[in-house]
């Protein structure tokens, strides 16, 4: 079983708090010397001192750190934010968010950051089972954004690194076919939609090289169906991977048995679980299910403390056979993705979960279609669901992924059945919520 840090990742998880205590007391100082940001808000929430916020034992009383709290602290003066707490001499390299939503954010790294996240990145990577001297060919966007450091730690995990990027189907295809790589890297939906390009012109992916795909970027690797249809549309294993940009670009990796991934931040970075509705803290006990919240433990450019990712996740804690002892989740959905019809909360991932159920009968790609602006929506949820290639479909099987969600979701929602092909495939992140009839 590879393993890149067995000594930190077989260690017992009981002792983890104690073992990070005296590195997160040393990064609370750090921010109140260094981080304007942290310093006002703390001081504002009544912590004079770093000695006032006490140990890893007390961080619930510390106030959460949000998004647009990082936003609002933009200008020209500070484009980076008041929360960065280096000077831009010992800054390395600087990333950026996509600003698919505003300006872009920019993630600046001092050496020492990049070097953890590169270890992390490392842990999580190889939990996979890659090991040095294999071919990857992945499509990562990796340039201006935080997937670049998945780069350094391909590197040094001793991968043969082919990297494409997303946009370039074609190319990746022709590098499959001729490169012979053993390891495809990607997101899970568009793993999905080479899979159906090739078999379009005649290629069987489950015939090529490709024994190994590493899906992150977006749930849908952890649901069964769709890690069903990927490995036999592959005749590869299939384990995820996931992260945040502002926090680790990669923080949790999944080991061939398949039950969770593990996190991988030990250490570095510490996580709690939130109700997200009240911002309590949820117990991390098996089964568990909450948001995911972030704390650097020795960052240094732009730490964060208590960030909300925004990630909803159940929790693992039982042992598992590959021997590394930290909790393993499973990514429901993103609380920002979440609608609410009738008092009920619905994640469009959970639908996708239940319409990939349907097997041969269903492509798995669904667009949850909003009637109405904002997170509350009344029933039934318009629902479009895409055919499998050749399925007349019907109104029964229109009735039975009605009834089928209604029994799982406790959601009645308006299914229309769509051909194969209508509804979009990207070659990234696939959107599973379309607004544009939303009134």
């Amino acid at each position: 079983m590879t393993m890149h840090a067995p000594a930190i990742e077989m260690a017992p998880w009981a002792d983890q708090a104690s073992r990070d205590d005296a590195a997160y007391r040393a990064q609370i100082a750090y921010l109140f010397r260094n981080s304007a940001f942290y310093r006002d808000r703390l001081r504002n929430a009544g912590f004079a001192t770093p000695e006032d916020a006490g140990g890893l034992d007390a961080i619930t009383a510390l106030p959460f750190t949000e998004k647009d709290d990082l936003r609002a602290t933009r200008d020209e003066a500070h484009p980076i934010g008041t929360h960065l707490a280096a000077p831009m001499s010992d800054i390395v390299r600087v990333y950026s968010t996509s600003g698919t939503t505003g300006a872009p954010s920019f993630i600046p790294l001092t050496r020492s950051d990049l070097e953890d996240w590169i270890e992390i990145s490392q842990r999580s990577y190889a939990a996979s089972g890659v090991v040095a001297g294999e071919r990857m060919v992945s499509t990562y966007n990796a340039g201006p954004f935080v997937a670049g450091v998945t780069l350094d730690a391909f590197a040094r995990l001793g991968l043969c690194h082919i990297p494409v990027g997303a946009g370039n189907t074609e190319r990746l295809m022709a590098a499959v076919q001729l490169l012979k790589p053993t390891v495809l890297g990607c997101t899970p939906s568009y793993a999905l939609h080479l899979a159906e390009w090739a078999a379009d012109r005649g290629i069987d992916t489950a015939a090529s090289s490709v024994a190994r795909i590493l899906v992150a970027g977006e749930p849908g690797g952890g649901e069964p169906a769709m890690r069903a249809r990927l490995q036999e549309a592959w005749g590869a294993s299939v384990t995820e991977a996931m992260g945040i940009g502002d926090i680790s670009v990669s923080l949790w990796g999944e080991c061939p048995h398949r039950d969770g991934m593990h996190f991988s931040g030990r250490g570095l970075v510490h996580f709690e679980l939130i109700d997200p509705e009240t911002g309590t803290t949820v117990a991390i006990q098996d089964g568990a299910e909450g948001e995911l919240v972030y704390t650097h433990l020795r960052h240094r450019a732009a730490p964060l403390l208590r960030f909300r990712s925004r990630d909803r996740v159940r929790i693992t804690t039982t042992p598992c056979a590959c021997g590394r002892t930290a909790p393993r989740v499973r990514c429901i959905g993103r609380t920002d993705d979440l609608l609410i019809v009738r008092g009920v909360n619905v994640f469009p991932t959970a639908i996708r979960e239940v319409v990939g159920d349907f097997g041969d009968a269903v492509s798995g790609v669904i667009s949850v279609r909003p009637r109405a602006k904002g997170v509350k929506q009344a029933p039934p949820l318009p629902v479009r669901v895409e055919l499998a290639e050749g399925v007349a479909g019907g109104q029964e099987l229109a009735d039975r992924l009605r009834q089928r969600i209604r029994d799982k979701l406790v959601v009645t929602t308006d299914i229309e059945l769509v051909p194969w092909g209508t509804l979009p495939r990207s070659d990234y992140k696939s959107k599973l919520v379309d607004w544009s009839a939303a009134t």
